[in-house]
């Protein structure tokens, strides 16, 4: 859903080691909802702060409904979700089911529950893609509640009075914004510190974060040369670079300050209730020679603290909400935004995702689609997000930037496998 879904982590920062137990008890005074039961158990869920309405109250609402344990719902608001979440997890008062991303870290580290036990029996009704993105060594960490493609939304209204084409590659996307740019309306959007893009880019240069051997596949020269021609929109002056909302956020493209967003499909009922007909999507072009058209599946998943109290109790929880309340898991994907289901059952079954542009979003996920690394962790992404800040927005050499990065990335990945 909005805001912070992602698997590029764009507007992330590097975890704090720690948090005081001062700012965790300030943490534990964010808004919350109790479930009622008479079982006395007690149980918190952490949640970010999702844009839609509706969301908040439908996420306590199914914890009301739950009779085996009181549920406290933590919904945390403000832009680094992780940098509350990851220090909470520290301490006494650390939730004890949470949503995040597939992190390596939290598996070797022995943060998070193997949830094998209670997904195995409907393992083949999920995305196979979404369990192998969460699966160690066998047992699978954590259940995906949402599927979220990222992509390029457009105006075909203005794209028609400009003269100008739906962009196959990043050099045609610089020179289509170039047309769309006005004395009122930038041509583009990417964010405001550009950092949403950085997969993209990578995986439409034809190459990866990482291998399959966990290594550095990021770092090629079709990459560098991406990165040296993000530095030319930068600077263009086509940018829209100070939205008064982030990319998550369609305003800046439904109150028409730009031609072009980068955005999430979680945004197209808002975007089609302002704009109607007139909206287009399409993915991140190629980039070179051996370039491929790239969309980001964002999401989110469920987790369970490995060192709750009431391991056995949140389990159970999650098993109910995520595993069983099949009502409930259509409910989140689809009456709030549009959000692809990971269960195959109800992602057949959701009528509002099977015409028009919701069903080419669909389409667009299935064919360019890249799902999270479980190895790629925050660090990593911090590290690229520093590639981004050092060549595109400060204009150092794209080859420093992705050595400095190399050093980082390979730092983290001796300290995961040795």
């Amino acid at each position: 859903m909005s805001a912070m879904r992602n698997v590029n982590w764009d507007r992330r920062t590097v975890l704090r080691a720690a948090m005081g137990m001062a700012a965790a008890g300030s943490l534990a005074a964010c808004g919350g909802n109790t479930g009622r039961s008479s079982s006395g158990k007690g149980l918190t869920q952490y949640f970010h702060a999702y844009g839609e309405a509706g969301t908040e109250q439908a996420i306590k609402r199914y914890a009301k409904a739950y009779k085996e344990a009181d549920i406290t719902t933590q919904w945390i608001t403000g832009s680094n979700f992780e940098n509350k979440l990851f220090p909470a997890l520290l301490t006494k008062n650390a939730p004890d089911v949470f949503e995040f991303h597939p992190q390596l870290q939290m598996v070797t580290s022995g943060q998070v529950a193997d949830l094998s036990d209670i997904i195995n029996p409907v393992k083949d009704d999920f995305n196979p893609a979404d369990i192998a993105s969460h699966t160690v060594d066998g047992k699978i960490y954590g259940v995906r509640m949402i599927d979220d493609p990222q992509f390029f939304y457009y105006r075909p209204s203005l794209f028609e009075k400009a003269k100008v084409e739906v962009p196959q590659t990043l050099e045609e996307l610089i020179e289509v914004i170039d047309k769309l740019t006005t004395d009122k309306v930038k041509g583009g959007f990417l964010g405001n510190d550009i950092t949403t893009v950085q997969s993209p880019l990578i995986w439409s240069a034809g190459a990866d974060t990482l291998n399959e051997k966990n290594e550095i596949a990021y770092h090629t020269d079709a990459v560098a040369d991406g990165l040296s021609q993000l530095r030319k929109l930068f600077t263009s002056g086509n940018l829209l670079l100070d939205a008064p909302a982030d990319w998550w956020d369609p305003s800046a493209f439904t109150q028409g300050l730009t031609a072009i967003q980068w955005c999430g499909m979680w945004a197209m009922p808002v975007i089609q209730k302002a704009l109607g007909d007139d909206v287009g999507i399409f993915p991140f072009p190629k980039v070179g020679d051996s370039g491929k058209f790239s969309v980001t599946n964002g999401g989110w998943s469920m987790f369970v603290n490995a060192k709750s109290k009431n391991l056995d109790a949140a389990k159970e929880y999650v098993k109910w909400l995520w595993i069983d309340q099949k009502e409930y898991q259509e409910d989140w994907a689809l009456s709030y935004g549009f959000h692809i289901p990971p269960r195959t059952s109800i992602a057949q079954s959701a009528t509002k995702l099977k015409s028009g542009l919701p069903a080419e979003g669909v389409k667009l996920f299935g064919e360019y689609g890249h799902f999270d690394n479980i190895a790629w962790t925050q660090a990593m992404i911090a590290s690229v997000n520093d590639v981004i800040a050092n060549s595109v927005r400060k204009g150092g050499s794209p080859e420093a930037a992705l050595d400095a990065c190399d050093k980082k990335v390979n730092a983290e990945l001796k300290k995961l496998f040795g």
